[in-house]
C-alpha cells in the first residue's frame, strides 16, 4: 500500500490557507478495549474512567488525567491518608508537649514539686468530701434512732422525718460519687506528671548527647 505524502501535505497546506484563523484543538490519547493506543479529538465515554492524556497541537502532553481508582484502591488510599494525618497530629502533639515542658520546668525536681502541689489540693478536696459524708451519715443515724424510738412507743413515724432521711441518703450517694471522681482524678494527675517526668528525662538525655557530640567535634577539629 502506497502512501501519498505529497498529497497529504498539500491538503494540510490548503486547510491552513482556507482557515488561517482557525483555533487549534487539543488531542486526546487513550487506550481502547483492544489495548491499542488511540489519538483522537475526544475520548469515548466508556474509556474516560481508564485515564487519558491531553496533547497540544505540537503533540506535547499538557495534562495527564489518571484512571479512576477502584473501591479497594480508594479504601487503601483513604487508610494511608488517615495514617499520615494521625502521624502528623502525633508529631505536632509531641512537639508542643516538649516545648511546654522545657518552658515550664528546669529540672525533674520542678515537675515533682508541681505534682505534689496538684495532688495535695485534690487530696484536700477528698478529705472535705469524706468529712461531709461522715456528717451526713451521723445525721441519718440520728434520724433513724428517732424513728426507731417512735416505733417502739407504738407510734407511726411521720412522713417528714422519713423524707429527710431519704434526702440525706441521696446526698451521701452523691458525695460517694464525688469522692470516687476525685480519686480517679488523683490517679490521672499522678500518671500525667509521671509521663511528664519520663519525657523530660528523655529530653535531657537528648540535650546531653548533643552537647557531647558537639564537644567531640570541637576536640577532633
Amino acid at each position: 500500500m502506497k502512501t501519498h505524502l505529497p498529497k497529504l501535505f498539500c491538503l494540510v497546506g490548503a486547510l491552513v490557507l482556507v482557515a488561517p484563523g482557525a483555533e487549534s484543538r487539543n488531542l486526546y490519547r487513550y487506550t481502547n478495549a483492544e489495548g491499542t493506543t488511540v489519538v483522537d479529538y475526544q475520548v469515548p465515554a466508556e474509556y474516560v474512567a481508564n485515564g487519558y492524556e491531553v496533547l497540544n497541537e505540537k503533540g506535547t502532553v499538557i495534562q495527564v488525567v489518571p484512571r479512576e481508582l477502584t473501591q479497594a484502591e480508594r479504601e487503601v488510599r483513604n487508610a494511608q491518608q488517615l495514617q499520615e494525618e494521625q502521624a502528623r497530629a502525633e508529631e505536632q502533639r509531641l512537639r508542643e508537649w516538649d516545648e511546654s515542658l522545657l518552658l515550664r520546668y528546669s529540672t525533674v525536681a520542678d515537675i515533682e514539686a508541681a505534682r505534689e502541689r496538684a495532688l495535695r489540693d485534690l487530696r484536700i478536696r477528698v478529705n472535705i468530701l469524706k468529712s461531709n459524708k461522715r456528717s451526713l451519715r451521723q445525721q441519718v443515724e440520728n434520724y433513724q434512732a428517732q424513728a426507731a424510738d417512735i416505733e417502739r412507743r407504738g407510734q407511726q413515724v411521720d412522713a417528714e422525718r422519713l423524707r429527710v432521711i431519704g434526702d440525706l441518703q441521696d446526698e451521701i450517694a452523691i458525695t460517694d460519687r464525688a469522692i470516687g471522681d476525685r480519686q480517679q482524678e488523683i490517679e490521672k494527675v499522678s500518671q500525667a506528671y509521671q509521663q511528664d517526668i519520663e519525657r523530660f528525662e528523655m529530653l535531657l538525655d537528648v540535650v546531653e548527647l548533643r552537647r557531647s557530640l558537639a564537644a567531640q567535634g570541637r576536640d577532633e577539629s
